[in-house]
Order: structure tokens, then sequence, then C-alpha cells
């Protein structure tokens, strides 16, 4: 089991390094000789798409469109990314129910009727074009359907096997499966949140656990180009919402005796504690949202600074210290994808405990 861990690793930063020299082959040659930019080339892998660009075959993209839905002025228009021939610097125009629209860094812009080009002040702010509004399917939007369509598939098998088994003895799937469970409940729920009240959130601590690793685990396919929908701060924001709402109504009285009138201390403190207290409840799941997103970014990002450095030394002399670090860190990356999940859970779960809590007396 190790070695084929191991094989699978080793073939996935090999599968990376081939897909940055493609997109460094495709930099040289579409654009006039220009020196290969590591920041640009890692933008473009971090950020979310509007289509997953997979590999280059004979100095041309080959690439999955996704839909483009936008609502303008006349109504809905709809099209497909492919559209666009991969151009994402604002030149090819696409038109659409008697409008134009360009591409410009992965954001859809709208020219106006007398304009074949967009234009920037010095602001950058385009002015000759609109953004329409973008219910697009992108990169991530994509992923996060697929991630709950593989849970679904993964829980369904679960309960089947569960269903079969005389002696409820897990089996196939389910045997993988249970003691996941047992851990979030055994290790994060009970002693969070306590034995009389855990199993209410339960199905929202399962949730979150299982949806952010396995999309965690998405972001490290080489194949899905860094659709890594944690490495999106709108993605952790959301998630960190729904924990501050289930803690806020969570809270009983105990708990906002504590945040606007802090018991056992001098009213002077009282009143010094209460700002301090009502801040923390928004700096909790803010702390929540940024450490998710920036862990699962700055491995990213790791590993693409590093196999950059084939293209900025210009040598095939460096490709065995990047990819070997590169490797180094994707086993790490691993490694992360269940620990930043396991965070988020048991912290989450932290603060249902403290919004739970009965006083003491």
């Amino acid at each position: 089991m190790i070695l084929n861990t191991f094989k699978n690793v080793l073939f996935s930063a090999l599968f990376i390094a081939i897909s940055f020299a493609g997109y460094a082959i495709e930099d040289i040659e579409n654009k006039d000789d220009k020196e290969f930019n590591p920041k640009e080339m890692i933008l473009h892998h971090v950020k979310d798409a509007h289509g997953f660009h997979l590999w280059d075959w004979k100095g041309h993209s080959v690439s999955l469109p996704l839909p483009i839905i936008l609502w303008t002025d006349n109504g809905l228009t709809t099209f497909m990314s492919s559209e666009f021939h991969h151009d994402d610097s604002g030149h090819t125009i696409v038109e659409k129910n008697g409008e134009k629209f360009v591409k410009f860094h992965e954001k859809i812009y709208q020219l106006d009727s007398n304009a074949n080009t967009i234009a920037f002040d010095e602001e950058h702010h385009p002015t000759n074009a609109s953004k329409p509004l973008n219910f697009s399917i992108t990169r991530n939007v994509f992923m996060m359907w697929v991630s709950v369509i593989v849970l679904l598939l993964i829980f369904f098998a679960t309960a089947r096997n569960y269903k079969k088994s005389k002696d409820n003895v897990p089996t196939g799937i389910a045997g993988f499966i249970e003691p996941l469970v047992i851990f979030v409940r055994d290790e994060i729920g009970k002693p969070m949140i306590g034995e009389h009240k855990y199993k209410k959130y339960m199905p929202y601590l399962l949730t979150i656990f299982f949806f952010i690793w396995i999309n965690n685990i998405f972001g490290l396919i080489p194949i899905l180009n860094g659709a890594n929908l944690s490495g999106n701060i709108a993605f952790t924001c959301t998630l960190a919402v729904f924990t501050f709402i289930i803690t806020t109504f969570s809270g009983n009285k105990n708990y906002w005796k504590h945040i606007f009138w802090m018991p056992g201390v001098p009213v002077p403190m009282k009143i010094f504690l209460m700002p301090i207290e009502i801040i923390g409840m928004f700096v909790k799941p803010i702390s929540l949202m940024i450490r998710l997103f920036a862990n699962i970014t700055a491995g990213h990002v790791i590993i693409l600074a590093l196999m950059s450095l084939i293209f900025v030394f210009k040598s095939v002399a460096i490709a065995p210290v990047s990819v070997a670090f590169s490797l180094f860190i994707t086993v790490i990356e691993i490694i992360v994808t269940a620990i930043q999940a396991y965070i988020f859970t048991i912290l989450s779960a932290l603060y249902f405990g403290m919004a739970t809590e009965e006083e003491h007396h």
C-alpha cells in the first residue's frame, strides 16, 4: 500500500512538472518570446477559472470548457467558455444576444456597442465596458458539485453495506468510513461539546470534515489544474459563516452573559471586557476562514514556485532538484489535507461547546 501511494505521488509530481513545462512552452510561443513570469504562472494555476486547462498538444491548448451564464440588460446570455479560444487578455470578442463580451484575467466584461477592445484607466477600471452579473459554472463550482456527488456515492455505498451486514460488521468502503466517523464523534464532538449535547451537531461536523478533506484532496490532483476549493476565500468564508450562525443561535444564557457582562469581575472590568468579547465573536469565524484558505493556498504556491525554478534558471539540471523538493512538499500536502479538515472541524466544535456550556456553580 505504501509503495502504491509513493508511485501515485511520484506520478503526480511528474505530471505537475510536465503540465508546467507545457504552460511555459505556450507562454513562450504565444507571447512573442516574453520572459517566463513565475508570478503570472502561479496565479494562473491558483485562482479560479472558467474552464479546465488539461494539457498542450502541438502548440494548442486542450481544455474542458464550462458554461458561461450572464445576466445583462438584454436578459440571460449563455455560451461555452471555449468560444474565448483560451484568450484571457481581452482580445477575443464573443458576440451573443446582440452584445459583445471579452475575458480579461478570468473576468467577463461586456463591451460598449462601439468598442472592439477593452480599455482601462490609470486605476485599472474599464472605461468602455461593464461587468454583467456572472452566474457561470467556474472550475471551483464544478468541482464542488463533483465532491458532493462523490460524498453521496461514498455514504450511500456505506449505508448499503451496513444494511447487508447481519452482524453490523463494516465491510468494503464502510470499513474505511466507520473509523473516521467514530474519530469525529469521540475525538471532536464529545470532548469539545459534551456527552449530552454533541449529537445534534454531528451532522454538521461530519459534513464539513469530509467536505473539506475531499476538496483538499481534489486540489492535489494535477489534471484538475489547481481546482482547489479550499484555496478560494469565498468557500472558506461560507463555511465560517455557517459555523458563526450555528454558534450564535446555539448560545445559551451563560454564553451571552460572558460576552456582555462577564461574571465574577468588577464592574469597570465588565465594561472593558464587553467590546473585546463582542469583537471576539467575529474574530473567531474570520480566523477559521483565513486559516484554511492560507494554509491550502500556501502549499500550492510553494510547489508551483519550486517548479518555476526550472524555467527561471532555464536549465534542465535544476529539474531533479525542483521535482524532488516538489515531491517532498506534495507528500506533506497530502497530510495537510486531513489536518486542515480536522482543525476546522475541531475549532467549530469548540465554538459550539463554548456556546452551550452550562454555568458552573
